[in-house]
C-alpha cells in the first residue's frame, strides 16, 4: 500500500482545508484508515479514523465537532475535512491504513504510513 497525503496549506484561523489520502496501488479498500499528526517538537497524536466501508468513525477530543473523516471506495480515497481551524491544529498530518478493517486511535495497529502534508494555521 503506497499512501499520499495531500491537501495541506497555509489557512487563517477559523478557516478550512480539506486532505486527501489517496491509495496509488488501490489496496486498501478493506482496511481502517486513521490520520495522525505532529506538530513541532510533539509526540505524534491520533487525529481521527475510519472502518473500512465508512460505518464507523472515530475522533480525538481535540478535533470533535470541527473535523470529519470520510472515504469514497470508489476513488479508492479517505477524506479529512477541517473546519474552524485553530493554531494549534498547526502540524504535519499524516494518514495510515490499519491491519485491521475496523477503526483504532493506536498507532500500533497501523502498519502503512503515508508521506505526511503540512498544515499551518496562522492566528
Amino acid at each position: 500500500v503506497q499512501l499520499q497525503a495531500s491537501g495541506g496549506g497555509l489557512v487563517q484561523t477559523g478557516g478550512s482545508l480539506r486532505l486527501s489520502c489517496a491509495d496509488s496501488r488501490r489496496t486498501f479498500s478493506n482496511n481502517g484508515v486513521g490520520w495522525f499528526r505532529q506538530a513541532p517538537g510533539k509526540e505524534r497524536e491520533f487525529v481521527a479514523a475510519i472502518d473500512w466501508n465508512g460505518g464507523n468513525t472515530y475522533y480525538a477530543d481535540s478535533v470533535k465537532g470541527r473535523f470529519t473523516v470520510s472515504r469514497d471506495r470508489a476513488k479508492n480515497t479517505v477524506y479529512l475535512q477541517m473546519n474552524n481551524l485553530r493554531y494549534e491544529d498547526t502540524a504535519v498530518y499524516y494518514c495510515a491504513a490499519s491491519r485491521y478493517a475496523s477503526a483504532s486511535s493506536q498507532p500500533a495497529v497501523y502498519t502503512n504510513w503515508g508521506q505526511g502534508t503540512l498544515v499551518t494555521v496562522s492566528s
